[in-house]
């Protein structure tokens, strides 16, 4: 039996001590409330550190009850907090420096400490470990403490525990009867994500006849838990409850309540939950609960914090492979590395999202991976086109004729309509219209509908409403969350990467061994713009690998092979404005077109009022008229021939 569960106390004179080697950075700054930065203690040595506050030295002399300013930087961690001076002492004679006591009382400040303190703890060495446990028991004063030190000192006690018994048979058993125990609960048990199977599967349960349950990472209560890696605690009138069913039926009870937490390994990754179900004699867990299951998560997460499964198999992004999966975004670029974490904020969102970036730079796939991350993933993803289709095809294909529509398809899942811009006026607003009813009309019945919409467009949101390409109402809509992809010209860095991903698996499908490419090739196609961003590279490293069926190292191509090696290279203005990169179009037309952008936006900045906009920009009213006026007419001429284009190209592909 684990005693420490039951029988641990709550000491409020510990404090961690900090050694040279945590590699801790520690900022302290004085509050100035004249000005918005304090005054740095540059000399702050931080000593020693709890959930509630923390001592440090210095030779700066503070005051008792100064407010400071705390940043602290561990590993991959790092936070504020602000903090009252409540005691100073004095060091040796002949040490010049005062060591300062300080207090946290905000919850969301010690919340953050808490985080600090449990992954300082993590890397303890097992006598550490022990010394700190030793120090806890021999504290003088203890008594009944907030959330925050309550966790610390069971964590502590718990580790030792863990430590001596982690291995022994039936440990992860002992632990969950205790756990049901001091929750007062029915049932309790441990989910772990199987990689090959992409499902979380139970590793040990009480009050459980079936020991191993196992189901999609995305599914149930557990599954929500796991995937946006947030606690929950709900009862039978919670609607995620009924995800209980099957589990029922095959435990044989009825669920009334549930609270679960997630595991995490060292990496902080999460990696499967602690799910306890029904409460005894209550309808639901309390808040006591909740503080108790944050302790358990981090007790739990410390015995399986070595746990790190990676499988080409996995659909989790966290555990697959480098490049196993069929849809991933590559590439090391800041950008790049910023927009795959927003994966992770977005994928559950269920309110509409806009794309933005230039033609192929991945915005479909962007959309897909986000579907395929979030709970959403075990329903329809669709992609639409609207580029050449008329509005009869598009409703049609939307809302359905003789066949169930997309937008009915992709009920609970995702929809993505690609270049909106391009989509009939008429087409957008009834799409603004189902988004805001939140159900579709077949015929005389109302469906109701959870269809995730994604846009994507190449063009800014502002333009296209100016030029009344975007319904306004939908613009509103579609404009809750945004996304901006950068060109591929701008993060030169994701080239090698995507090479060496393309090169793979294009050698692969045409059943190749693995190619090469020379440094001069390579060099080639960092030196090289890409207009047409990934989509233009993929192409590229299509053709080098079908015309070189027998060169193991591509060395030398030919301009029928790959032009763009031989291309000289072109100098590409890093902007979204339009027709700007256009080198077909006059100088002049250019330079107007550019200037249009720039009086349209001092013009939105001064709310719409021109005679402001012209002040602003030193030029007269008349001048800014005469100058919209000429732009303009050179802007609707560029689009009559777009268009003309567009209708000609649809022409043939329909002949074809």
């Amino acid at each position: 039996m684990i005693k420490s569960l039951s029988e641990f106390k709550y000491f409020k004179s510990f404090r961690l001590p900090i050694e040279a080697k945590d590699d801790i950075h520690f900022n302290v700054e004085v509050d100035d409330p004249f000005s918005t930065r304090g005054e740095a203690i540059t000399d702050a040595k931080l000593l020693d550190v709890s959930i509630t506050g923390l001592g440090f030295k210095s030779s700066s002399h503070i005051p008792l009850g100064e407010s400071l300013s705390i940043a602290i930087s561990y590993k991959r961690l790092r936070f504020d907090v602000t903090a009252n001076v409540v005691r100073v002492i004095s060091g040796r004679a002949d040490d010049p420096h005062l060591i300062y006591g300080l207090e946290i009382d905000e919850s969301d400040d010690r919340e953050k400490m808490s985080r600090f303190v449990a992954q300082l703890i993590n890397y303890f060495s097992l006598e550490r470990l022990k010394d700190a446990v030793k120090n806890l028991a021999l504290a003088e004063h203890y008594a009944d403490m907030d959330e925050g030190f309550e966790m610390f000192s069971l964590l502590l006690s718990l580790f030792k525990d863990i430590t001596e018994f982690g291995k022994k048979e039936g440990f992860i058993d002992s632990m969950l009867v205790e756990v049901c125990r001091l929750m007062n609960a029915q049932k309790a048990m441990v989910f772990l994500i199987n990689t090959e199977t992409n499902q979380l599967e139970t590793c040990s349960t009480y009050g459980v006849d079936q020991k191993v349950l196992k189901f999609d990472y995305r599914k149930g209560v557990a599954g929500s838990v796991f995937t946006t890696g947030s606690s929950l605690n709900i009862d039978r009138n919670h609607e995620k409850i009924h995800s209980f069913k099957a589990f029922d039926e095959i435990v044989g009870s009825q669920t009334e309540s549930v609270i679960c937490s997630p595991i995490a390994n060292r990496e902080d990754k999460v990696i499967g939950v602690l799910q306890i179900i029904n409460k005894r004699n209550e309808s639901r867990f309390t808040q006591d609960d909740e503080r108790t299951m944050k302790v358990l998560s981090l007790i739990f997460s410390t015995f399986y914090s070595m746990y790190n499964p990676i499988s080409e198999k996995s659909m989790v992004r966290r555990f697959s492979a480098p490049h196993a999966r069929e849809i991933i975004y590559i590439g090391k670029h800041e950008s790049t590395t910023n927009l795959r974490k927003s994966i992770f904020k977005l994928k559950d969102e269920a309110a509409p999202l806009l794309i933005r970036g230039e033609m192929g730079v991945g915005k479909s796939l962007y959309a897909h991976i986000l579907h395929a991350e979030g709970m959403r993933g075990l329903k329809e993803y669709c992609e639409l086109r609207s580029k050449g289709r008329s509005e009869e095809e598009l409703i049609n294909e939307l809302f359905g004729s003789d066949e169930v529509g997309l937008i009915e398809r992709c009920n609970g899942g995702t929809l993505c309509l690609e270049e909106v811009w391009q989509m009939p006026l008429s087409v957008q607003r009834k799409i603004a219209s189902v988004i805001e009813k939140g159900y579709l009309n077949e015929g005389e019945v109302a469906m109701k509908l959870d269809v995730r919409f994604i846009f994507t467009s190449s063009m800014d949101l502002d333009q296209a409403v100016e030029q009344g390409l975007i319904d306004v109402d939908l613009a509103d809509k579609m404009g809750v969350f945004q996304v901006q992809i950068c060109p591929l010209r701008e993060r030169k860095r994701d080239i090698g990467e995507l090479i060496d991903f393309y090169l793979a698996k294009e050698c692969k499908e045409q059943g190749f061994l693995l190619k090469v490419l020379s440094d001069d090739i390579k060099q080639a196609f960092l030196d090289y713009e890409w207009p047409k961003n990934v989509r233009e590279l993929k192409t590229a490293i299509s053709r080098l690998v079908k015309y070189n069926p027998k060169n193991h190292v591509i060395t030398e191509v030919d301009d029928l092979t790959l032009p763009i090696l031989n291309a000289p290279v072109k100098a590409h203005l890093s902007s979204d404005l339009p027709y700007v990169n256009d080198f077909s179009i006059e100088l002049k037309d250019r330079v107007c077109l550019v200037e249009r952008e720039m009086i349209l936006a001092e013009i939105k900045r001064h709310k719409g009022n021109k005679s402001k906009a012209a002040k602003t920009m030193g030029i007269s009213r008349e001048a800014l008229r005469k100058k919209l006026l000429q732009s303009d007419e050179i802007h609707q001429k560029l689009q009559a021939k777009e268009q003309v284009k567009d209708l000609a190209g649809a022409s043939q592909k329909k002949a074809a």
